[in-house]
């Protein structure tokens, strides 16, 4: 299906892709993906539309916000239920953090809107101002492992700047995309405004190429998003880019271990390692070294892995079999190296004899040239590396492609200021402390581009004018 104008378009043809379940691996539907005559179709609908929507005014798009986050937390169980079906997460994980972070994250939009599209003036003389005005239409290109979160970040913003969209979901989320669709179609928003179009990679190389198109919003692969940026570029359209991250978590001798343990294995294995800022480096003050590596193989052997629909806090299967044959491929590498197994390690999880389920594993003594502490994994997949000074620590936690999100643990204060300054990352947690609803999201380096979440993600979708000589009216 696609819903492009107001309307569903039915797709009876063309390339598709088998959709299994990740707990029991029987096929659970099929994908047809979007022709190029229906990605014409959304991209002109969203032409059409642009210029009304981005000349609507801000209790307008207030309106279908909140309308929007009142659909989704009508539909709450709902939509928890698609999304634990969909990708394998258990269901009480997608209903207190999937779908509430979604909500949380509409919530920030609607609170950054105001103010975000008012003039700014320059100086002391009004005649001197900004004008932020919406960038146009956008191509939102989203990933599975956060199905909603994703798709609100994106069009959230997009509608608080003024912009027309069409909206690619992962072909491994179509169910959770097409919900969300319905409930958009119910917020009152003009016609065109909103499009999706389901499909595969194809479909969103279509998208991004499309002359109509004046951002792509990409969350995905830094493989995949090199690849957007450079189609985008040679036609010189905006790109926001969300990839990935080897993000590392430093524990000096003075922090408090169990706690900075728990937290810190919690954090690299939540929604099975499938994670973007996942937490899967941690690098150890040598002190401290070897009882901490004691201790994360109790707390990784301790963690319980069920299926989907089972209650309580575990973790579920992965995604499919392309991200289940991606990390035992990471876990035999592991082995076949110089790092030390102290958990886990390749192979069905034990008590499982179907699904994509990975125990949860813990490598320590990981040398900065091993391919375990460089790439990015998307599994519950910790490495721990010994590190001696603070000097030591940064450069360790600095030694990647990557630079999305570091997590410091001290009872120094000076210390985590100092080291927060020097880590070549987008976001820095200190001592377990969430990110504040609306803080920007992103990072740098391979990890990406531009931010998004509360104003910052508005901004990525809005262009900035100067205006001198004429104060407004």
């Amino acid at each position: 299906m696609a819903f492009i104008n107001g309307d569903w378009h039915k797709i009876s043809q063309g390339r598709s892709c088998d959709l299994l379940h990740p707990d029991t691996e029987v096929q659970s539907g099929r994908v047809l993906s979007s022709p190029r005559s229906l990605v014409e179709a959304a991209v002109s609908a969203t032409q059409t539309a642009a210029e009304n929507w981005s000349r609507s005014d801000t209790q307008t798009r207030l309106k279908v916000l909140r309308s929007l986050i009142d659909g989704i937390t009508a539909r709450h169980t709902l939509f928890a239920k698609t999304i634990s079906t969909e990708i394998g997460a258990p269901i009480e994980f997608c209903h207190q953090q999937q779908v509430a972070a979604a909500i949380q994250h509409l919530e920030a939009t609607v609170t950054a809107l105001d103010g975000a599209c008012n003039d700014q003036i320059l100086g002391l003389d009004p005649t001197h101002r900004i004008r932020y005005e919406a960038v146009g239409t956008a191509a939102l290109i989203t990933p599975w492992n956060w199905p909603l979160n994703q798709v609100v970040l994106k069009v959230g913003a997009a509608l608080a700047a003024g912009c027309s969209m069409v909206l690619k979901p992962s072909e491994y989320a179509t169910r959770t995309a097409l919900l969300f669709a319905e409930t958009m179609a119910e917020t009152g928003l003009p016609a065109g405004v909103f499009n999706l179009l389901i499909g595969d990679g194809q479909t969103g190389a279509d998208l991004v190429a499309h002359q109509g198109i004046d951002i792509v919003s990409f969350t995905g692969s830094t493989r995949a998003g090199s690849q957007i940026a450079a189609a985008a570029a040679a036609r010189m359209a905006r790109t926001t880019l969300e990839l990935g991250g080897k993000s590392p978590n430093l524990l000096f001798a003075d922090c408090d271990l169990d706690l900075a343990l728990t937290q810190g294995l919690a954090h690299c294995f939540r929604n099975s390692g499938q994670s973007c800022n996942a937490a899967s480096r941690m690098l150890i003050q040598r002190p401290i070294y070897e009882r901490a590596v004691d201790r994360a193989a109790e707390i990784a052997k301790a963690t319980a892995l069920g299926a989907p629909d089972q209650h309580g806090a575990h973790l579920g299967p992965l995604v499919n079999r392309q991200q289940y044959d991606r990390v035992q491929s990471y876990l035999r590498k592991g082995v076949a190296s110089q790092a030390r197994l102290v958990s886990g390690g390749p192979g069905r999880a034990r008590g499982f004899d179907r699904g994509y389920y990975v125990t949860p594993t813990v490598f320590a003594d990981v040398t900065p040239d091993n391919c375990l502490f460089q790439e990015e994994i998307f599994g519950p997949v910790l490495t721990i590396t010994p590190f001696d000074t603070e000097d030591d620590a940064i450069a360790l936690a600095n030694q990647t492609a990557y630079g999305l999100a570091a997590y410091v643990q001290t009872s120094d204060k000076n210390c985590a200021d100092r080291v927060a300054r020097r880590l070549n990352a987008g976001m820095i947690q200190i001592n377990g402390t969430s990110r504040t609803q609306g803080a920007p999201f992103g990072g740098r380096k391979a990890s990406g581009h531009g931010r998004e979440a509360g104003i910052w993600g508005i901004r990525a979708f809005q262009d900035i004018k100067s205006i001198s000589g004429a104060a407004r009216i």
